[in-house]
This record gives C-alpha cells, structure tokens and sequence, in this order.
C-alpha cells in the first residue's frame, strides 16, 4: 500500500513535468491537455472537436515526444481504404507473402477529420481501438502498447460527411471541444509562430511506465457513494427508464450506456490521481461529467427546436 502511495505521489510529478514541457509548445488549453492525459492514463480514446488553426496535430505530435511514444498521423479522405489504415500483404522477393504494417500500428495515432471517411474504413480503426489488435487475412497482429486514438471532426463543414454512429462514438471515453484561444493567449501564439524558436523538449515518460501508470490507476480504490453518484448520473440520462430525470425524459431520445458510467468512474479515478488524491470522490467525476457524456446523449426534436444544449442536460443532472 505504501508503494502505490509513494506512485501517486510520482504520478502527480511526472504529470506536472510533462504540463511543463507541453506549455513550451502550446499556449493555453490546459482543460485540453488535461483530458487528453486522462484518457492516455485511462487507457481511453479521445474525439476532439474543433475548427481548423487551433493545434490539435501540433498538441498531439507533442504529447507523444514527451512521452517518448511513438506517433502517426492519418489524413481520412473519401478514398482511404481500410487497407491504408491497417496494412496489407505483400508478395516480396522471394514470392513469399509478407505482412507490411500500415500507420495504425503507433503509440499515439491522430485519425484526422475521421468522419470524411466511409463507414467501412472507419470501423478499421474503431476495431483496433476496441481489440488493441487487427487481423489480415485470418492472421491477428497486436498493436503497440500503450496504444491511444485522438480522432479529430470539425464541427462546421458537415457536407460531404460519414457521421459517427452512436454506437461508434460510445468507443471514445472523451468528446474533447477545442475553443478558440484568449486574445492574451493567441498574442502569445502569434509571438512564438513568428520568430525562429528552436524549442527542446524533454522526454518525461515512457511506455513502459505509462502502462504501469495505467495498472496503478485501475488499482486507485473508489468510495461506493461515488460509484452511486457515477452509476445514477448514467441512469438519470435514460428517458422511459424508472430513474430518469424530467428533463432527459423531456429532451432526450437516447441516454448513457454503462460504458458511461464506466469510463465516468476511470475519469474519476485518473483526475484524483492526477491531482494527488488517493481516492476520487463526487468532484471529480463532476470534473469528467462532460466529456464523458455529451457524445452518449442523443438530443429529441424538442431539444433541438428549443436550442437546450447536451452540456446543458448533463450539468442539469449533475445538479439533481
């Protein structure tokens, strides 16, 4: 026990020292980082929504530098093949077939604008995600570990678009919305884009203690009025359901699955820890609540018409 509490208390310096690193490169969205450290920790996937120009490739290339973890890109265009995604065999010299492993197989992978994609491309990258692994003609090749998707949308060009099923979505234990930055802040980032910058960045952590960082979190014991406090906020989204809240039954069609609840309660367990808390308590899966949420909840017409907001459902219940 005294061991896990000195890792907490590692844990917390390591997250510090990488924040620090990172602010070298990005100004502000710490709100960002924070979330995308969670679900890294959590052994989650992140969407990042936002408008082009806000650095999600630049925040993302940087995290897995100062991590030390390897990094690949995907641009999802119309035609992109699973194939592209995965990889393929090949027929080499020797006339032997031969497996070429596509960009997929990377620590850290930015499936950029994921939703310019078929479905049948998507669900490629969507099944890795889910089994850490992919298979090629009948042969099942394991993916790097630790292994983490931030797939990026742009919330304001939806023409010629493959949305995300629900159900797809449910994979991703974060929704993740990019705001613009501050006028201070966008200053700063026209200051530090405008000059010759040679910025060297340290490397604070590597796989293998990010993986033992993932099995101390799963070992973080939680409260049983925080698993109640997590499991009825899943519950009270459910409209037709006995502990549905009025307003989901007013505003929703659909509500959060138990994989809401349970990446509410990994949120929780990953923000506690990363703020030197041994334990989560009913904060922090408030903290989480959001980005957990706001993509496990399908709005009615109603809702829509009205102009209620999924963030405003969610922070209603949370209040209940």
């Amino acid at each position: 026990m005294s061991s896990d509490v000195q890792n907490i208390n590692l844990f917390g310096e390591k997250v510090s020292a990488i924040k620090s690193e990172i602010s070298k490169v990005i100004v502000g969205q710490e709100d960002v980082i924070d979330a995308l450290l969670n679900g890294i920790f959590s052994k989650g996937h992140c969407l990042l929504v936002g408008v082009p120009g806000l650095a999600k490739t630049l925040m993302v290339s940087t995290l897995a530098g100062v991590l030390d973890l390897s990094f690949n890109r995907i641009q999802f265009t119309p035609d992109l093949m699973p194939s592209d995604i995965v990889g393929t065999e090949i027929l080499d010299q020797s006339r032997q077939f031969r497996f070429n492993k596509g960009p997929v197989f990377a620590n850290i992978i930015l499936a950029d604008e994921i939703n310019r994609t078929p479905p049948k491309t998507q669900s490629a990258l969507l099944e890795a995600m889910q089994e850490k692994s992919v298979t090629v003609a009948g042969e099942s090749y394991r993916l790097p570990d630790p292994f983490f998707v931030l797939a990026t949308q742009n919330p304001i060009e939806q023409e010629g678009t493959y949305p995300l099923p629900e159900a797809q979505l449910d994979r991703f234990m974060f929704n993740i919305w990019l705001d613009y930055p501050s006028r201070a802040q966008e200053i700063d980032i026209v200051k530090n884009t405008t000059v010759n910058l040679d910025i060297e960045l340290r490397k604070v952590m590597n796989a293998a203690e990010i993986v033992a960082f993932q099995n101390l979190i799963r070992k973080v014991p939680v409260p049983d009025n925080v698993y109640a406090f997590a499991v009825g906020l899943s519950a009270m989204s459910r409209p037709g359901y006995p502990d549905a809240h009025k307003m989901a039954s007013e505003y929703l069609a659909w509500g959060a699955g138990p994989r809401s609840s349970q990446f509410l309660i990994l949120g929780a367990k990953c923000n506690a820890a990363m703020n030197g808390k041994f334990a989560p308590d009913i904060e922090d899966v408030k903290s989480v609540a959001v980005p957990v949420m706001r993509h496990r909840l399908v709005r009615n017409y109603k809702a829509e018409a009205e102009g209620i907001r999924t963030e405003d459902i969610i922070e209603t219940l949370m209040k209940a």
